[in-house]
């Protein structure tokens, strides 16, 4: 069967490859996790009072976006409303709970969009569906998605254009019409290039949705890769994955993921030719936490050296042994190493290994040369009909990259 061609808005959404995504609202107060309203059992008269102490003195949409952008990311997903009900943006009159109503008195989305503008950064807007906060989303569900539909109605025409949304939340009530042809026609009158998602999460990754849907997701866990035979559209594919185990900041939560997880993350995703949306949870009043922009650097200094086969590499059908795997751009093929071993004397080098070969097949094309991207180090290589072999030598003492991409050169 025949694999259709994707419209020009995911050709594009798969470019951009790597995004920040950015879980932040009333919850950061409390610093135990975006969920915390529901799972901690509070009082919602109680929990609604932290809307009189958000100020969001600390949240500068500058730093924010120059963080996605350092650390490589072409598109960021922020959380203009999270189940909790709490807008980043103003409601005009739809409702009082949202920023421009707290101390905080800005349109921090606003903020938040002009920062994306003036640094390149594409802006996508995570909108909840499921509204802890809302008696209508129990009580007159009707009432409730035409507000829905409103709140979106303003994101679409009040900030330009962006890039997409995210929704979240029609998992929790699964036997119920969400009316997704009115949401999404809403957003396809006023953004008809907006890429549309709705996380199907845990549960169902990479559950195909409603027809406009134009990405799956797959939520904290590797993507697989798509069969697009025979659909009446292509799909995109995009995981959003966490720096340590919660969306919002916990502030008590110190089990952050090694870069070198991260790291892996990216490149399985690309592998199959998926976004990655890597988050972070700003601090109570919006500043970034030191230790998550430090690992945001650190994700950038990666994409500084290999950013080019990120972004320009698409699967090719070329397979290999193990972990590593080959993407094929306009004029070369990205070869992907993982757990190389280290040069060096033994009595210093933790995880030393020997060179080695890696064979790949299905390649069609012929290589006029292969190095690594990092130093330029010439690589040996044969090729035999759709054979490649490639002798991979380790990482010199004082070097890993974690993943390593070799760069082979198409005649």
């Amino acid at each position: 069967m025949a694999i259709p061609k994707p419209e020009g808005r995911i050709v594009e959404f798969e470019k951009m490859g790597f995004g920040m995504f950015v879980h932040w609202g009333l919850y950061s107060q409390l610093g135990v996790g975006e969920w915390t309203l529901h799972s901690h059992n509070r009082d919602i008269n109680e929990y609604k009072k932290l809307k009189d102490t958000f100020t969001a003195e600390d949240f500068d949409a500058e730093k924010l976006v120059l963080t996605a952008k350092n650390a490589g990311c072409k598109y960021i997903v922020l959380t203009t409303r999270h189940h909790e009900g709490f807008s980043l943006y103003d409601t005009c009159g739809l409702s009082s709970f949202d920023a421009p109503h707290s101390p905080c008195g800005r349109d921090l989305v606003r903020e938040y969009v002009d920062a994306c503008r003036k640094y390149d950064i594409v802006p996508f807007f995570y909108h909840t569906t499921l509204d802890w906060y809302q008696p209508s989303f129990n009580e007159d569900f009707d009432s409730y998605l035409e507000y829905l539909r409103r709140s979106v109605e303003i994101l679409c025409t009040n900030y330009g254009k962006i890039g997409g949304f995210w929704f979240d939340g029609n998992w929790s009530k699964p036997d119920a019409d969400w009316k997704e042809d009115e949401l999404y026609g809403t957003i396809r009158r006023y953004q008809p290039d907006a890429i549309i998602v709705n996380n199907t999460g845990l549960d169902f990754r990479g559950a195909l949705g409603a027809h406009e849907i134009d990405s799956v997701t797959f939520e904290q866990g590797r993507p697989t890769p798509m069969n697009r035979e025979g659909m009446d559209k292509y799909i995109a594919a995009e995981m959003c994955y966490t720096l340590n185990n919660h969306w919002g900041i916990g502030s008590l939560d110190f089990d952050y993921k090694p870069p070198k997880e991260l790291i892996e993350a990216l490149c399985d995703c690309r592998r199959v030719g998926a976004n990655y949306l890597l988050n972070i949870g700003p601090t109570a009043q919006g500043g970034v936490d030191v230790y998550q922009d430090e690992l945001m650097k650190i994700m950038g200094r990666w994409m500084s050296i290999y950013g080019e086969a990120v972004y320009l590499g698409k699967p090719c059908g070329v397979m290999t042994q193990g972990k590593h795997f080959a993407l094929r751009g306009d004029d070369a093929l990205y070869l992907f190493f993982y757990d190389l071993g280290i040069g060096g004397d033994s009595h210093v080098t933790v995880g030393i290994g020997d060179d080695g070969t890696c064979e790949f097949e299905g390649v069609k094309d012929t290589l006029s040369g292969v190095e690594w991207m990092d130093n330029g180090e010439s690589l040996e290589f044969s090729q035999n009909g759709d054979k490649l072999c490639v002798k991979v030598t380790r990482f010199p003492y004082g070097m890993s990259t974690c993943v390593r991409v070799a760069k082979a050169k198409i005649k």
